[in-house]
């Protein structure tokens, strides 16, 4: 899409101009972008397929920016909240930094889940499968599995309390289907991507006027929180920044 485009659409700042360019440039690394890409059942259908090996698997819901509400604790919201026929919840998250996904917060996202999973007084037995997913871009070292599949364990035997958590490296690229998915992660085309459902909801935010106006308001909800942050710390510098991070 050309700057004539955009402005027939209204879209007439600097600000605006800016986004289209960050548009070109993202990935499914960036969470947002990734959202985007995942709110159709289709794609994050097929994500988890890959991951999981289960090709059957089949979703009823997606959900992205689920807000799980803690009135006497810390509230969070999550990626995508993806849901299957057997009610079994999977969450995915995207981490740019191993930083950002250390195993308490995985826990806690694993917890979450679980405290707004059953209603008041039901059986503890009516708690769904849930599958928390993150998948982190971090520096490849010796000996670091592709993919670490955490479950607790009673001497060595699976405690089958129908938990886990799921944490996959994205830097690791091997010839496999899911090293192809993480390939197609960090792409930033279309046309490099071997998914055909993924590259198809690429193409259409990045590469058509409906979806890079669906992107620029997403940046420009992005660039006004940090505005406001910006104004209640008396800074203004990094405003872009925060767009595009």
């Amino acid at each position: 899409m050309n700057n004539t485009n955009l402005l027939k659409t209204g879209f007439v700042n600097e600000r605006f101009r800016y986004y289209e360019k960050l548009v070109a440039e993202l990935t499914m690394m960036s969470d947002m972008f990734m959202r985007n890409v995942l709110n159709i059942l289709e794609c994050a259908e097929y994500v988890l397929r890959v991951i999981t090996e289960n090709d059957d698997l089949e979703l009823t819901e997606v959900v992205v920016q689920k807000d799980y509400k803690n009135l006497q604790g810390r509230s969070a919201v999550l990626d995508c909240v993806a849901v299957n026929g057997r009610k079994e919840i999977y969450d995915i998250e995207v981490q740019q930094e191993k930083a950002g996904a250390g195993p308490k917060r995985l826990r806690y996202h694993s917890s979450i889940i679980d405290a707004h999973s059953l209603f008041a007084g039901e059986d503890f037995e009516k708690l769904p499968e849930s599958k928390v997913i993150f998948i982190v871009d971090e520096e490849v070292e010796n000996e670091v599995a592709p993919i670490l599949h955490i479950k607790r364990t009673v001497t060595g035997r699976d405690y089958n309390d129908k938990s886990e958590i799921i944490y996959i490296n994205a830097r690791m690229k091997e010839n496999t289907d899911l090293g192809r998915l993480m390939h197609d992660f960090h792409c930033t085309k279309a046309e490099d991507m071997y998914s055909k459902v993924l590259a198809e909801r690429v193409r259409v935010l990045k590469e058509t006027q409906e979806g890079v106006e669906i992107m620029c308001k997403e940046m420009d909800k992005i660039y006004k929180a940090g505005e406001l942050i910006g104004e209640e710390r008396g800074k203004e510098k990094g405003k872009y920044e925060t767009a595009m991070k």
